[in-house]
C-alpha cells in the first residue's frame, strides 16, 4: 500500500479500507483541491479530527490552539502571502518551536524530512488551520491595519477620502450645496434667464436619466446555450462576510450560505468581526468546525468602519473571485455559478454587480417604499448604467470582483462610508468594466424611521464623499472618464444629493402658494405652474422607475405604494440634511445598521428574475 493511501486511511479512520481511501483520494485529487480538506468537507471531520490524525500518522505532536507566551509579531513585506503560510515558528520557554498545517502532500514530504532528522520531533508541531489563521492574524495585527488604512492613499492617493477631505474642503462643499439648492429654487423668480438652463439641468435630468434607463432594453442578446461549468472546473471562492454586534444573525448566515449551490470544497468563507464584538466572535467560533468557514478578527482601531475590516482581511483571499455578503443577506443558492459562467463568458468585466431584492416589503409601508427604491435602482437603473458604459454605484453587498483587480485598486477605501459607490468610480475611471447579474440576495429594509434615518444618512454622507474627493481634480477626473462618463456621474450623485431636497422644498412652495391665493384670484403666475410641471414630471418618472423595477422581480403588489413616493422623499431630505451635518463635523463617522433574523420567504417567487426570456446577466 503506498504512502499516500496510507496517510488517507489513516485520516479516514479504521472504519474505512485502502480501496475506499484510494477511491476517496481520487475525488479530491479531480477536484483540484487539498485532500485534507475535501476531507474535512465531504467525509464529516472536523478540521482538528483531520490534523490530528496526520500529526499521529507522522508520529508527531498535535494541539488544538497555538500557545501565547509571548506576543509574535510580523511585518510580511506582501500581506497577500499570508494567505498560504502554513508554518510559524514561536519561542516556548527555551525553544522554538515551528507550529504547522501542512496539506496532504506536505505531510508526506514532512514525514520523510522527520524520518531523516528525528530530532524535528522535538521542535515541530501540527495545529488545525483556524489556529494557525488565527496566530497570523495576531502576529501580523498591526502590520494589516496598517495596510488597511493605507494601501489606497499610497497607491491611489488623488482618490482617498482621508486624504483629500480636509475641513475647508467640506465646509466649502457643504456651503455649496446649500447656495446650489437655493439657487434652483429662485430661479424661476429672478427673472435671470441665464439661469433657466442650469435651472433645467439641475431638475429635469434626473428624471430624463430615469426615463432613459425606462427606455434602456431589458433583454440582452441571445447567448448561445451553454453547458454548466463542471464542479472540478470552478474555481476557489472567497466570500467575505464582515459583522459587528451581530452575533444574532450567526446562525442565519452560516444556514444561508451553507446552501449555496456551489463545490463546498472550492468555497471560503472568512466572517470578518471586530474585536469590540467578542458575543459576534464565540457565535462564529461555533461554526469553524465546517471548513468552508474563517474567522478573521479585526483589531480596534480607527476607522471604525466596514471598508476598514474588509481591506483587513482582503490579503487572506485565496479564491479566483471574491464577494462581500452583509449580516442579513440571503444570496440566491445559483448566485455564484451563475456569476463564474459570466466571468468566464465577459474577460473584460471585472466587477459583477447582482441584483439586491428586498425580502420584508410587505411588513409596512417604509420596507415597501424601500423595497421600490431598491427595485429601481437594481432591477433599471444599474443594468442601464452597465449598458452605457456608465459609473456604477455600486451596492454594498453582493458586488462580486476579480481579486487581482480588486488588489489592483487598493481594495476599499476606508475612510469613506459608502465604499461601494467610491470603487464603482474608481473602476470606471481605470477603465475596467463593470456588469449586473439578475441573480438575487435577499434583505431586510429597516421597519423603524430611526433605523431606517441612521442607515440613511450614513449612505448620503458617503455620497458626498465619493463625489467631493473624485472631483477635487476635476480635469484628472474627466481625463479618466471621458466626457460622457463625467457628466453622467456629475447627474448621477447630484441628483441622490439635490432631489430630495428640491423637490420636498417645491412641494411646500406649491403647498404654500395654494394656502396665499385668494379663492376668487388663483395664482396665474408661471413659476407654479413651473413648479407643477417639474413636480410632476421628478415623481413620475421616479415612481414609473420603482414600479417596472418591482415587476421585474416578482414583487408588484407593492406598486401602489410607490405612490406615497412624496412622504418617502421628505424623509430622505431629512436624511440628507443630517448628512451634510455629518459631513461637516464627522464625515468618517460610521452608524451602524442593527439586523433581525429573518425567514427566508417560503416561495422563490420573489427570487424569479421577472420579465419573460431574461437570461443571466443584464
Amino acid at each position: 500500500m503506498s504512502e499516500a493511501i496510507s496517510l488517507m486511511q489513516a485520516v479516514l479512520g479504521p472504519a474505512f479500507s485502502p480501496a475506499e481511501a484510494e477511491a476517496i483520494l481520487e475525488a479530491a485529487m479531480a477536484s483540484e483541491v487539498d485532500p485534507f480538506h475535501w476531507c474535512a468537507v465531504h467525509m464529516g471531520l472536523s478540521q482538528s479530527t483531520v490534523m490530528s490524525r496526520a500529526a499521529a500518522w507522522m508520529g508527531l505532536a498535535y494541539y488544538d490552539i497555538v500557545p501565547r507566551l509571548a506576543r509574535a509579531e510580523i511585518a510580511p513585506a506582501r500581506l497577500e502571502t499570508l494567505a498560504e503560510v502554513r508554518l510559524f515558528r514561536l519561542n516556548v520557554l527555551d525553544r522554538a518551536v515551528a507550529f504547522a498545517t501542512p496539506d496532504f502532500f506536505g505531510v508526506l514530504r514532512l514525514k520523510r524530512v522527520c524520518e531523516a532528522n528525528p530530532i524535528l520531533h522535538r521542535s515541530l508541531c501540527i495545529v488545525p488551520m483556524p489556529a494557525l489563521r488565527e496566530l497570523l492574524v495576531e502576529a501580523a495585527g498591526d502590520a494589516l491595519i496598517d495596510g488597511a488604512r493605507q494601501t489606497l492613499a499610497r497607491s491611489w492617493p488623488h482618490a482617498a477620502a482621508q486624504l483629500d477631505l480636509p475641513r475647508p474642503v467640506r465646509w466649502r462643499f457643504a456651503l455649496g450645496l446649500i447656495l446650489l439648492t437655493l439657487l434652483v429654487l429662485v430661479a424661476p423668480l429672478s427673472g435671470l434667464v441665464w439661469l433657466v438652463p442650469i435651472w433645467l439641468t439641475l431638475i429635469a435630468a434626473p428624471a430624463v436619466l430615469r426615463i432613459c434607463a425606462l427606455a434602456t432594453p431589458v433583454i440582452p442578446p441571445a447567448l448561445p446555450d451553454e453547458p454548466a461549468i463542471p464542479d472540478t472546473d470552478l474555481p476557489l471562492y472567497s466570500i467575505l462576510v464582515p459583522l459587528r454586534d451581530e452575533a444574532n444573525m450567526v446562525d442565519q448566515l452560516c444556514l444561508g450560505l451553507g446552501q449555496l449551490d456551489y463545490p463546498p470544497e472550492k468555497l471560503e468563507i472568512i466572517f470578518v468581526v471586530e474585536s469590540r464584538s467578542p458575543e459576534t466572535i464565540a457565535a462564529v467560533r461555533r461554526h469553524l468546525d465546517d471548513a468552508r468557514f474563517g474567522l478573521a478578527v479585526v483589531p480596534d482601531a480607527a476607522p471604525r468602519t466596514k471598508p476598514k475590516a474588509l481591506d483587513f482581511a482582503l490579503p487572506l483571499c485565496r479564491g479566483e473571485f471574491v464577494v462581500v455578503y452583509d449580516a442579513e443577506d440571503q444570496p440566491e443558492p445559483g448566485q455564484l455559478r451563475s456569476i463564474v459562467s459570466q466571468f468566464r463568458r465577459e474577460p473584460d468585466v471585472h466587477c459583477i454587480q447582482a441584483r439586491l431584492v428586498i425580502g420584508n416589503g410587505r411588513q409596512g409601508l417604509l420596507p415597501s417604499l424601500f423595497a421600490g427604491e431598491y427595485a429601481g435602482l437594481f432591477s433599471v437603473m444599474l443594468p442601464a448604467f452597465a449598458r452605457w458604459g456608465a459609473v456604477m454605484p455600486l451596492g454594498g453587498t453582493s458586488n462580486h470582483f476579480r481579486l487581482e483587480t480588486l488588489r489592483s485598486l487598493g481594495g476599499w477605501d476606508a475612510y469613506n462610508v459608502t465604499e461601494d459607490a467610491d470603487l464603482g468610480v474608481r473602476l470606471a475611471r481605470r477603465q475596467l468594466r463593470t456588469a449586473t447579474n439578475i441573480s438575487v440576495t435577499l434583505e431586510d429594509a429597516p421597519t423603524g424611521i430611526g433605523v431606517w434615518l441612521g442607515q440613511r444618512t450614513r449612505w448620503t454622507k458617503g455620497w458626498m464623499q465619493t463625489f467631493v474627493v473624485h472631483n477635487r481634480r476635476p480635469l484628472l477626473l474627466l481625463a479618466d472618464l471621458g466626457w460622457r462618463r463625467f457628466l453622467l456621474f456629475q447627474v448621477t450623485i447630484l441628483s441622490m444629493l439635490l432631489a430630495p431636497l428640491l423637490h420636498t422644498a417645491f412641494a411646500f412652495i406649491l403647498f404654500g402658494t395654494v394656502l396665499s391665493a385668494p379663492p376668487e384670484e388663483p395664482s396665474t403666475q408661471d413659476w407654479p405652474t413651473a413648479f407643477m410641471a417639474i413636480f410632476a414630471f421628478g415623481f413620475g418618472a421616479a415612481i414609473a422607475t420603482n414600479i417596472a423595477g418591482l415587476i421585474r422581480t416578482g414583487q408588484a403588489g407593492l406598486a401602489w405604494q410607490q405612490l406615497l413616493l412624496p412622504l418617502y422623499w421628505l424623509l430622505i431630505a431629512c436624511a440628507t440634511l443630517r448628512a451634510l451635518y455629518e459631513f461637516v463635523r464627522r464625515p468618517f463617522h460610521w452608524w451602524k445598521t442593527p439586523h433581525q433574523v429573518s425567514a427566508r420567504p417560503e416561495s422563490h417567487s420573489v427570487l424569479a428574475t421577472g420579465l419573460p426570456g431574461e437570461v443571466a446577466a443584464d
